[in-house]
C-alpha cells in the first residue's frame, strides 16, 4: 500500500523514537506514532488544519517535503470504533480517540485506519484528464497511523520542497 506523509524539509518521514509529541491516536510516551494519509491531499489537508492556514496568502509560504511511503499490505489493522464527531473533531476529542487507540494496540493492532478529520466528506479528491483536467469523483480519504519504528518502510520524496493548493482550503475541515 502507498501512504503519504508530509514534513519539515529537514527530517527524515518517520518517528524513531517515543519523544514525539502527542496526537490524535496517541498520547505523550506512546510513540512512535507514524501518521499518513490515503491521498497526499488529505496530507496537505491534515498540515493545513493543525497549523489554522485558512488564508491562500499564507500558501506560497509552505515549504514541505512530501513522502510516498510503501507500507505493509499484512499487518493486524483496524479502524476505531468511535462517532464520527470524536473522529474528525477539535483537539477536545483527541482523549477519546487515544484511548480508543490503546484499546486496539492491547489487541494487537499495530495499523489504524481511521476517516480523515481535515478532508470535508463529499469533495472531490484527485484528477482526471478528459479534454483537459477535470476533477475527479468524491473518494474517501483516509488517515493511516502506523504504531511503532518502521526501519523497513521505503519512503520517496514526492516533492521536496512541495506546497498545497489553494482549492485544497475549500476542502479542509477547520480545527
Amino acid at each position: 500500500m502507498i501512504v503519504f506523509r508530509n514534513t519539515d524539509l529537514d527530517v527524515p518521514f518517520a518517528w524513531e523514537n517515543d519523544r514525539q509529541p502527542a496526537g490524535r491516536w496517541h498520547a505523550d510516551g506512546h510513540g512512535p506514532a507514524q501518521y499518513a494519509s490515503s491521498t497526499p491531499s488529505a496530507a496537505w489537508a491534515e498540515f493545513l488544519r493543525h497549523h489554522g492556514i485558512v488564508d491562500p496568502a499564507d500558501l506560497p509560504g509552505i515549504e514541505r517535503a512530501m513522502w510516498a511511503l510503501e507500507i505493509p499490505d499484512d499487518e493486524p489493522t483496524a479502524s476505531p470504533r468511535l462517532r464520527a464527531a470524536e473522529l474528525t473533531g477539535d483537539e477536545s476529542t483527541y482523549a477519546a480517540c487515544q484511548v480508543e487507540a490503546a484499546r486496539l494496540r492491547a489487541r494487537g493492532t499495530t495499523r489504524i485506519i481511521a476517516p480523515s478529520a481535515a478532508v470535508l466528506p463529499g469533495t472531490s479528491s484527485g484528477w482526471r484528464t478528459d479534454g483537459g483536467l477535470r476533477p475527479a469523483p468524491p473518494r474517501d480519504e483516509d488517515t493511516i497511523v502506523l504504531f511503532g519504528p518502521r526501519p523497513t518502510v521505503v519512503g520517496w520524496f514526492a516533492a521536496a520542497p512541495g506546497h498545497p493548493e489553494e482549492e485544497l482550503l475549500s476542502r479542509t475541515r477547520r480545527l
